[in-house]
């Protein structure tokens, strides 16, 4: 599995991920939007960790710059 997300996407994706998290733990998300959300962040969080998006593979994406090379 190759890396296919730069530094700048996975930045935004743990942003993300937080203000959904403090929004559900301040009471301002609940029901079934929450729980969408809470999981979304969660894939947000493994991603980015991973630097590897699934959908990025799919669709031909990626935001990561390549190597120069040396030579």
């Amino acid at each position: 599995m190759k890396k296919n997300m730069g530094s700048a996407d996975r930045t935004v994706r743990i942003a993300v991920a937080i203000i959904i998290a403090l929004l559900y733990f301040f009471d301002k998300l609940s029901g079934i939007t929450a729980t969408i959300l809470l999981v979304l962040a969660g894939v947000f969080i493994l991603t980015s960790f991973i630097s590897f998006c699934p959908l990025y593979l799919s669709f031909g994406i990626r935001t990561k710059r390549k190597m120069k090379s040396n030579s």
